[in-house]
């Protein structure tokens, strides 16, 4: 596609694209240990097909039932291209329809969701990728050891476990026959400092690394704190608005 959004898409991937090389050298990172993953949420399959036609590799969803149909409309040869990221909070009632199509689930964050993403997994003959959603808005955020203060998910929380449930949350995960247990999540608490968070995150993810090596992946920063991530060791970043603008209107 050669129309007036692909233009404004590619422009915007530059800009970001920009940001994440300035950042990985200014934290001394190779830009190939980051994986831009664009949030395509409540946007159309065209502009996916756009992204593809650029380059993109790694999109992002949070809608069960809007990503299912999305990439119902994709051809075999596209869906193949694509790794395809569940970033929403999950209900357990949709783990199963998540497990059919989403190549990694991000937002892991109680023990009820590891039973039925496997048995989803299983019906679908494939394994399945998952990251620990970690609770940065918990009391306290984390301590020097990765411990949250208290163990209850605070006010206004953007999800996730607090950071003392997370050891057990991982050998839940690890014994599941289809699950593979991939590493951590978060999102940056609403008006805090993301350099706090990001630092937290990152003592939580050297804790649930050291049981299970191959956990190894740190899903953290969107677009207006990538920079904070990056330098906190983010291996992927979940960036949205700075490539695709506002969220369209509803039809």
């Amino acid at each position: 596609m050669t129309d007036a959004r692909s233009v404004e898409l590619r422009d915007a991937l530059a800009r970001v694209e920009e940001r994440i090389v300035a950042a990985c050298s200014a934290s001394g990172r190779d830009r190939g240990d980051v994986q831009l993953v664009v949030v395509t949420k409540f946007f159309p399959v065209e502009d996916v097909r756009r992204l593809l036609a650029l380059g993109v590799t790694d999109v992002a969803e949070n809608k069960a039932q809007e990503a299912s149909a999305k990439l119902e409309r994709l051809t075999a040869d596209e869906r193949a291209a694509l790794t395809v990221h569940f970033v929403g909070q999950l209900q357990t009632n949709k783990a199963r329809q998540v497990a059919a199509w989403a190549d990694v689930v991000h937002t892991v964050d109680r023990a009820r969701l590891v039973p039925a993403l496997d048995r989803g997994a299983e019906q679908a003959g494939r394994d399945l990728d998952v990251l620990l959603q970690v609770d940065l808005d918990a009391p306290g955020e984390a301590d020097e050891q990765g411990h949250a203060d208290g163990g209850h998910r605070a006010s206004g929380s953007r999800g996730g476990a607090p950071a003392d449930g997370i050891p057990a949350l991982a050998d839940e995960v690890g014994r599941a026959e289809h699950l593979e247990l991939r590493g951590v999540m978060a999102v940056a608490p609403r008006g805090g400092d993301p350099e706090r968070a990001f630092a937290a995150l990152a003592r939580v993810a050297d804790g649930v690394r050291s049981a299970h090596p191959r956990a190894t992946l740190v899903s953290a920063g969107m677009s207006g704190d990538l920079e904070q991530a990056v330098a906190h060791g983010a291996t992927h970043l979940r960036v949205g608005s700075a490539i695709l603008g506002p969220r369209p209107a509803p039809r």
